[in-house]
């Protein structure tokens, strides 16, 4: 009933999605080259062979997933794997760091035309659903064709739950298009049977599986040398609120440490001139990364306002604090940073990787703080303590070591799903 309401309503709002649309492109947020693709259309014919078509919501979840499209790539040379993702920011990433015989598309609108145009053109022969968007109109669509799907490194969070239990018709027919569903922990796997999921099993978070992100080896060297013996730790993935945090525990450091360099990477690259502009309001001189400065031994803070470049910083900072969790945002992915021999640090509001900062906790592998000022004080002590800092690198690679694995396990559970797709392993 309540999706048959949602339907009709999506028939109805057909032009007021697209002014929307129109609205985003505008502001940046679509790209204005291919927006065609959000309204189903395709502007590249369909490869022969098994198509598998993984949908991953943004950055994190599809980097997330690179490490399994791999390994989907290896097992079957014949196959094609379509990437969806929703952000601009995410298709430029993948552009980027998609594998040979992979295709990026933006991800359709969930209106019922949009929908049909796409899955007619696609024709997927498997589903795979990362993590936890749902949009009715698209899983509706799968299920009437019989695509197999699989909803992939699922997660479903006590706030989610407790919502979804009012309209559990809803969320059970939503559900019933997924013949396979893993989920990240035990927790998720628990609730997501009690909400009507089959074939629920917990293999444990991909993110642990993924590959470190990726650095230019000239551009570090260049960075390294900028730096020179310089003291440096990172804000990494900072949102509004939090730059001035990093500003406040600068300020308050270059007493002991002089030659300090703050480097605030944002989420969102197109706030580089924003927060540029506050640093210097305080007082501290700031380069951007965007402009093509690098940090001189005037500069306080470095604002790395690029896309795709924290696998480099994270190879330069040995201290670094993962933003969005000082405002109630949930936190942003602290595995990336441990892979590399980073001493993780963040704040009370990790709650999107609960799991994992549990398990980096338990380990000694992270350092969760309160507030700034246990920030502040986090900060100084890590950056003039090498034991200190090397007690929880080695906490953490005891974590990310554990759960290498994680990505073989999916296969071996998706394994029946490929096999009826078509995707078959090479002899």
């Amino acid at each position: 009933m309540l999706h048959s309401l949602y339907r009709g309503l999506t028939y109805l709002g057909g032009p007021a999605v697209r002014l929307y649309l129109d609205r985003r492109r505008a502001a940046g947020k679509e790209d204005p080259l291919r927006g065609d693709e959000r309204l189903g259309h395709a502007v590249r014919p369909r490869p022969a062979g098994p198509l598998v078509w993984v949908h991953a919501a943004s950055v994190g979840e599809a980097n997330s997933v690179l490490v399994l499209i791999d390994r989907v790539l290896e097992l079957a040379p014949d196959a094609t794997v379509l990437l969806t993702t929703g952000t601009v920011t995410s298709a430029a990433l993948m552009a980027r760091r998609l594998p040979a015989r992979a295709i990026h598309q933006y991800v359709p609108v969930d209106l019922p035309g949009a929908v049909a145009r796409f899955l007619d053109h696609w024709r997927p022969d498997l589903v795979l659903w990362i993590e936890s968007e749902i949009w009715p109109n698209l899983l509706a669509g799968v299920r009437r064709r019989g695509i197999p799907a699989a909803l992939v490194n699922a997660r479903m969070s006590a706030r989610s739950f407790a919502r979804w239990r009012y309209a559990p018709g809803l969320v059970r027919g939503l559900l019933a298009t997924f013949r396979v569903v893993l989920a990240q922990t035990e927790g998720d796997a628990e609730r997501l049977r009690a909400l009507g999921a089959a074939g629920v099993a917990c293999v444990g978070n991909l993110k642990f599986s993924a590959e470190p992100p990726p650095a230019d080896p000239a551009h570090l060297d260049a960075l390294r040398e900028a730096c020179e013996e310089r003291p440096v730790w990172l804000f990494a993935s900072s949102h509004p609120g939090e730059d001035a945090i990093a500003a406040e525990v600068h300020a308050e450091l270059t007493a002991r440490l002089p030659a300090l360099l703050t480097i605030v990477a944002p989420r969102h690259p197109h706030r580089g001139p924003d927060i540029a502009a506050l640093m210097q309001a305080r007082g501290l001189s700031a380069a951007r990364r965007a402009e093509g400065a690098l940090p001189q031994a005037g500069h306080a803070v470095y604002v790395a306002d690029t896309l795709g470049e924290l696998g480099l910083l994270y190879r330069l900072a040995p201290v670094v604090c993962m933003g969005g969790s000082f405002i109630p945002h949930g936190g942003q992915n602290p595995v990336e940073p441990a892979q590399l021999g980073c001493t993780v640090v963040y704040g009370p509001h990790m709650w999107n990787f609960a799991e994992i900062t549990h398990q980096l906790e338990a380990a000694g592998g992270a350092v969760a703080v309160a507030d700034p000022a246990a920030l502040r004080a986090t900060v100084a002590r890590l950056l003039t303590d090498a034991e200190a800092r090397a007690a929880v690198v080695a906490g953490a690679r005891r974590v990310t070591e554990h759960n290498r694995r994680v990505v073989d396990r999916a296969l071996d559970a998706l394994a029946p799903l490929l096999a009826q797709a078509g995707v078959k392993a090479a002899a």
